[in-house]
C-alpha cells in the first residue's frame, strides 16, 4: 500500500485531525541509511512527525525538525514539503539498546537532556524558527510540546513503527490532533479519553488498519468532514545544482586543489545519502566560476 496521509476538520471548526501511514516511507529512510533496529524507530517516529508537520503546510512551504539529545543516537534531522515528501537522517544509525520494559528505547537512544527545533521556510524574508527541550525523548510528545508551547495549538501526536525481528519495518504511522479557537471543551476532554485507549499505533497499522479507521476510531460519535488525502513518501530536495553550491562554499582555494585530482570527487547528501559525482574538469569549471570578477548591474548595461 502507498503511504499516504489524511486530514479533517470537525464540523463546527474547533479540531483539525491528520492521521498517516508510513511503512513505505520509514523502510526506505531505514535502507538508505542502515539503521539499526532502534535508531530504524527513532527515524520512523520522526520522519512520520513530518510527514504529519509537512500537511500543515501551504504550497512550497518546507519544515525541519532537528532532535538533538545526550544519548548515543546524537541527533535526528527531518526536512518536510508540503508536497508531501519528507527525508531524514540520525547522527548515529548503528544504535540498538536493549529493550526498556518490553519497547524499543528510543528515549535512551536519543537522550533524556536536549531540545527540539522546529524551522519553517514559509517563503518570508526570514525562517521562522522556535525551540523547546526534550520532555520524554519519545518524539511525539516533544513535537505536542512544542506545538502547544510555542506555536500556541494544544495538540496531541501518537507515533508507532513496528520493527520486525529481521531489523525491517513491518509498520509505521501516526496521528496529530490540534485544538483549535473556540476551545470545544467537552470534544477535547472525549479526545483525550480515546487518545489513552488507542490500541499500540503499530499494530493497529500492522493488523492493517487505515489512516481513516484510525480516525474513526478517534472521532466516533463527532462529526468532521474529510478535506485532503494526500500521498507522502520518502523523497529528498537534494540535487546536483545544490551540490554544485555545497563545493562552491569550499573557496576557490579548495577548488583549485580539487580538479588537479584525477578522480574527482562525490557529494553526499545527508539526508538521503544520493552520491552526485563531479570529474575534474567540472570541478575546474566551478573553480572559474568562484574566480570569475562579479559584474555590478551598470557594466551589464552599459
Amino acid at each position: 500500500m502507498t503511504d499516504y496521509l489524511v486530514r479533517i476538520m470537525t464540523k463546527n471548526g474547533t479540531v483539525r485531525g491528520l492521521a498517516c501511514i508510513t511503512t513505505e516511507m520509514v523502510a526506505e529512510g531505514a535502507r538508505r541509511h542502515g539503521t539499526l533496529p532502534t535508531a530504524t524507530t527513532a527515524l520512523g517516529r520522526a520522519l512520520t512527525a513530518g510527514a504529519l508537520m509537512g500537511a500543515l503546510l501551504k504550497t512550497d512551504q518546507r519544515v525541519a525538525l532537528k532532535f538533538e539529545g545526550n544519548g548515543p543516537l546524537e541527533k535526528i534531522l527531518v526536512e518536510a514539503q508540503s508536497n508531501g515528501a519528507v527525508a531524514g537522517t540520525v547522527g548515529n544509525p548503528a544504535v540498538d539498546l536493549p529493550l526498556n520494559k518490553g519497547k524499543i528505547d528510543v528515549a535512551g537512544a536519543l537522550g533524556r537532556a536536549g531540545f527540539l527545533t522546529v524551522s519553517k521556510d514559509l517563503r518570508l524574508k526570514q525562517p521562522y524558527q522556535g525551540t523547546v527541550q526534550l520532555v520524554s525523548s519519545e518524539i511525539g510528545e516533544d513535537l505536542a510540546l512544542y506545538l502547544t508551547e510555542s506555536e500556541q495549538i494544544p495538540s496531541a501526536v501518537g507515533l508507532g513503527v513496528y520493527v520486525e525481528e529481521d531489523g525491517s519495518v513491518g509498520a509505521a504511522g501516526g496521528f496529530l490532533i490540534q485544538s483549535l479557537p473556540p476551545q470545544d471543551e467537552e470534544v477535547i476532554h472525549l479526545l483525550m479519553e480515546r487518545i489513552g485507549t488507542l490500541p499500540t499505533l503499530s499494530e493497529h497499522f500492522r493488523g492493517g488498519g487505515t489512516p481513516e479507521q484510525l480516525l474513526d476510531l478517534l472521532f466516533a460519535g463527532i462529526p468532521y468532514d474529510i478535506i485532503e488525502k494526500r500521498v507522502v513518501a520518502f523523497k529528498c530536495s537534494c540535487s546536483r545544482e545544490k551540490g554544485e553550491k555545497a563545493l562552491l562554499t569550499q573557496g576557490r582555494e579548495a577548488l583549485e586543489e580539487l580538479a588537479q585530482r584525477d578522480d574527482g570527487i562525490t557529494v553526499t547528501c545527508a539526508f538521503c545519502k544520493e552520491i552526485w559525482s563531479f570529474t575534474p574538469e567540472e570541478i575546474g569549471a566551478l573553480f572559474e566560476e568562484a574566480a570569475a570578477p562579479a559584474v555590478d548591474a551598470e557594466d551589464e548595461s552599459s
